[in-house]
């Protein structure tokens, strides 16, 4: 760093560090082993206790005349933590903390195990009554989820019951023991009740700024903390645990047992502040202190602000990336470089507004790969950006290209996907060089109707693609359709139906809804009318709009007007096709091209028809035409075509009056 620089940031440093430091100190607590010196720290319930240099959390003794079954209890600490608050304009403010603790959960000989150990956050001691077995002393069969519960915690379980992945794995748990994440421990070879016993390390690790939080765990012996956690979620812990409340560890028996022990355990939580006595000096100090502050280094922050801007939005991007929920795979730049042929032309797929797609083998995987190198200019929205690629990377579907994971280097972000070594639809319709057969054009239909209707309503959240076209949707090696390309995706809200563009109309000409022009919104609706799009372009072998021939649509329906609506199928076909098959799509097409958004078939309706199960649905002879209301609420007052270019059919937005509606060319063309 040059020394005028480092000038500026002392100067910075000694103006404001005192005022404006953001860090809260810790209080940390350290127990190596447990003995009777200790016991003043917690609070025991039940049959918990210290014994043999640890906390007993469930009952330790070979008293035959002692059942360990059906057992409940927590060790808890006495000390009450703040670990979020709210002040009076609403603004929160959270603790981070890190809890490191090694613990077993040992098999007596010939004694069936259960049921679990679980560090947790609790607003109190009490252990809720009939909380034994799969309860882990958390809760019961009456309170269970219950947002009253007030607790967080990582479960350690040892038996599966029916919402349990299996008998060996950990979990998160907010207010319920139905988790809401889990990860098997089988997946790493570790068993937490060997024959023999084994002490684990565990690391719970929470950022409060980011709300990140992470669970390692590896056996004791292994020092290190592993690379990458075993769970990884955002969580929002003041949605769910009182302001101050308690760490500590629960655990149970049920029809088996087992001994919970902890024997080490490190916790550092972060202070928050109490408070103020004197909330008329807070106030002074919030306001003097930071116009003094300002006063005296605005002319040298200017320059480092604007010198270091964009760095720093490149390393928050970078950080950003490292905590997305589902934890997708970070590459090495040097790995894709080489895998790429240093990104060379020769391995060029395609190209599009967000940036160029490579094919790349990673040699060391024996692995094919599509690497896409976005352009700086494609990542300047980073919430927006960040937002949809933490959805798109939890997508999961057999007719969805799955993204593999992404590598940030100096600025140039790259996302890498499974490899679709046919290409896309696109490139078989109209350059390929023998004619894709119709049984293969059906099939790849179904499959992007398939895809489509788990963006809509089966994936978690609503997702709506935007630009559904045939250069979007891949073919594996078994030409199974793989809708991809989500540069343009959008989640909705769930209690919206629709997503804003601000920026102008997404999408390609040909396949954008009509209503997408006045709206400026994507929709569920939007989203079929592309379908429909591609449908009548797979059947016709003729792309949505051409510069010479018009809106295919127009012709499909004309020729379905006058009873020819069969002669609209690809001549490159040479009649091999089912006549009954081609029909049902041409008419789905028509169907889901309608101007009037409420009119287009569900998703769910288009999945069945394809299916065979529902005949195709009714379509009126004569087009509709598209009418947007000056005097609706929705109205808009100019339509921006600047974004896009061609000719505009009777399909294009304008505004008709009662004379214009039966003022369009029907003939064919």
């Amino acid at each position: 760093m040059a020394s005028a620089e480092k000038l500026i940031l002392f100067s910075l440093f000694l103006v404001t560090h005192v005022y404006l430091s953001h860090a809260y100190p810790l209080i940390t607590m350290s127990y190596p082993n447990f003995n009777e010196a200790n016991r003043g720290d917690f609070q025991f319930e039940n049959n918990a206790t210290i014994n043999n240099g640890a906390l007993q959390v469930t009952p330790d003794t070979v008293n035959s005349d002692y059942s360990l079954t059906h057992k409940s209890a927590r060790v808890v600490l006495k000390s009450r933590f703040r670990l979020w608050d709210q002040s009076s304009t609403g603004e929160k403010t959270m603790a981070s903390f890190n809890s490191t603790f090694v613990f077993n959960t040992y098999r007596q000989p010939n004694v069936t195990v259960g049921e679990g150990l679980a560090f947790a956050i609790l607003p109190d001691f009490t252990v809720p009554e009939n909380s034994s077995g799969q309860w882990l002393g958390l809760t019961n069969s009456s309170i269970d989820g219950n947002a009253s519960n007030h607790f967080f915690a990582i479960e350690f379980d040892t038996v599966k019951d029916s919402f349990d992945p299996d008998d060996n794995h950990v979990g998160l748990d907010l207010n319920s023991v139905i988790s809401n994440k889990t990860f098997s421990l089988s997946k790493m070879a570790l068993n937490l009740t060997p024959p023999d016993g084994i002490n684990y390390r565990a690391w719970v690790e929470y950022n409060a700024s980011s709300m990140l939080l992470n669970v390692f765990i590896e056996r004791e012996k292994e020092t290190q903390k592993p690379d990458n956690p075993i769970l990884s979620e955002i969580v929002d812990l003041s949605n769910y645990v009182e302001k101050v409340s308690h760490f500590g560890f629960s655990a149970s028996t049920g029809d088996g047992a087992q001994l919970n022990c902890v024997v080490k355990w490190d916790l550092s939580v972060e202070k928050l502040p109490e408070d103020d006595q004197y909330p008329w000096l807070r106030l002074v100090l919030a306001i003097g202190v930071p116009i003094f502050a300002v006063i005296s280094v605005v002319g040298i922050t200017v320059g480092v602000f604007v010198y270091r801007r964009r760095n720093k939005e490149y390393r928050n991007l970078h950080e950003n990336l490292r905590s997305l929920p589902g934890t997708p795979r970070e590459f090495r730049f040097s790995d894709l470089k080489r895998a790429t042929d240093n990104f060379s032309e020769k391995m060029k797929l395609g190209q599009g507004g967000f940036g160029t797609v490579y094919k790349g083998t990673l040699k060391k995987e024996n692995m094919v790969v599509a690497v896409k190198k976005f352009s700086r200019e494609a990542i300047q929205g980073r919430d927006d950006f960040l937002a949809e690629l933490s959805v798109i990377n939890r997508l999961r579907h057999r007719n969805l290209v799955r993204l593999l994971g992404w590598c940030y280097k100096q600025g140039e972000l790259l996302l890498v996907y499974a490899y679709m070594p046919n290409g896309s639809l696109d490139k078989h319709l109209f350059d390929g060089e023998s004619c894709l057969e119709w049984e293969r054009r059906y099939s790849i239909l179904a499959g992007v109707a398939s895809a489509l209707h788990y963006l809509h309503n089966e994936y978690d959240q609503k997702v709506v693609h935007r630009d559904l076209k045939a250069s979007n949707i891949m073919l594996d090696s078994d030409y199974n359709a793989r809708l991809g390309d989500f540069g343009l995706a959008r989640v909705l809200d769930q209690e919206k139906t629709s997503y804003a563009e601000l920026n102008g109309v997404p999408g390609t000409l040909g396949y954008i809804a009509p209503e997408c022009f006045h709206t400026g919104k994507a929709t569920r609706e939007s989203d079929v009318f592309g379908f429909g799009a591609v449908v009548l372009e797979v059947v016709c072998g003729r792309r949505p709009n051409s510069a010479n021939k018009g809106f295919l649509v127009d012709l499909v329906w004309a020729l379905y007007r006058e009873g020819r609506i069969l002669e609209a199928i690809d001549p490159q076909l040479e009649g091999q096709y089912n006549e009954d098959d081609a029909q049902r799509l041409l008419l789905l097409g028509l169907a889901c091209s309608h101007p009037s958004p409420i009119e287009r078939p569900k998703t769910e309706n288009i999945v069945q028809i394809m299916a065979r199960t529902v005949a195709p649905p009714y379509v009126p002879p004569f087009r509709p035409p598209f009418v947007w209301h000056m005097g609706s609420s929705n109205d808009c007052s100019s339509v921006d075509t600047t974004k896009t270019q061609g000719t505009y059919s009777g399909w294009s937005p304008v505004y008709l009056s009662q004379d214009s509606y039966g003022s369009q060319n029907d003939s064919v063309v």
